[in-house]
């Protein structure tokens, strides 16, 4: 449900037109979600005050000044992977800026490593090599350092600012917070942090794009929910390869609503990483 609903999101972004400040773009993103976020909060605290239930409500002191640490880190890092993604979708077509956003389960999988101790094995580390090697056929580096080189770069670079945040969020998870509540905390500090440079680059928009905006807004919200939810209950591991499913539904949108087909180097790269994903995750399901 996340994959479809941020598939969903690069889609409205990329037809809300290429004019379009990527930071406006994001303050949508982000804005949309603060809102339904707060909503949640709200009503799950009526709840438990109705309930008289504390659970995850409640973290001790220590545990406290570590999860506020880890949801700043999941908030910068989220915020920057937003940032990278929305500007790879205004410069590449949606289903190459996708896949290079989904290299963020082995990102996860290093990070893992050295934040929670869930150590990755020989197979693994092997994986997240081919992985990249597989990203090169998307990113297309050549020695002419051309506009969409760079945009595929800063797609990469989005991957990796998911990946840390995913990371954080599965440690938070384990210290008991709420879904809402980093969601909520993220949101927040990411409108605050793009909201000056969104004013700054507004240029106007169609009634059309603003509401494509607002779409992709209620599409994000929506993948926020899942995924954060996802890499709560379950290690990131076990549960990443469901993730490449948004590349199909990517590909599919894009060439529905965009007519964009990717070439064969793309569909190379697609294949070794969708690949390489679904064997580790069949790897952790025999260990």
């Amino acid at each position: 449900m996340a994959a479809f609903c941020f598939a969903t999101m690069n889609v409205f972004v990329k037809l809300s037109g290429d004019d379009i400040h990527f930071m406006t773009k994001t303050v949508f993103r982000t804005s949309i979600a603060a809102l339904m976020a707060f909503i949640l909060v709200m009503a799950e605290n009526k709840r438990a005050k109705k309930s008289g239930n504390k659970e995850n409500t409640v973290i001790d002191n220590t545990n406290k000044r570590l999860a506020i640490i880890l949801l700043f880190v999941r908030s910068a890092f989220g915020t920057c992977g937003v940032i990278c993604n929305f500007y790879a979708v205004t410069h590449l077509n949606v289903a190459d800026a996708s896949m290079l956003n989904k290299l963020s389960p082995f990102y996860v999988i290093l990070l893992s490593a050295i934040l929670l101790k869930e150590k990755p094995d020989l197979f693994q580390w092997i994986a997240v090599a081919i992985a990249f090697f597989g990203s090169m056929f998307i990113i297309k580096p050549s020695f002419e350092f051309s506009d969409t080189t760079f945009a595929a770069l800063i797609g990469l670079l989005g991957g990796l600012g998911a990946g840390i945040a995913y990371t954080s969020v599965r440690k938070l998870g384990k210290l008991g917070v709420r879904s809402s509540v980093i969601i909520l905390f993220f949101s927040l500090f990411s409108v605050i942090v793009v909201l000056p440079f969104a004013i700054h680059y507004y240029d106007g928009m169609s009634e059309k794009a603003f509401l494509l905006l607002v779409g992709s807004g209620i599409a994000a919200a929506g993948g926020q929910f899942f995924i954060t939810n996802a890499y709560r209950q379950a290690p990131a591991k076990e549960i990443s390869v469901y993730d490449y499913t948004q590349i199909l539904f990517a590909a599919l949108l894009g060439f529905f609503f965009l007519d964009q087909v990717p070439d064969i180097y793309s569909f190379i790269g697609y294949g070794i990483i969708c690949t390489v994903g679904i064997c580790v995750f069949f790897h952790n399901k025999k260990l």
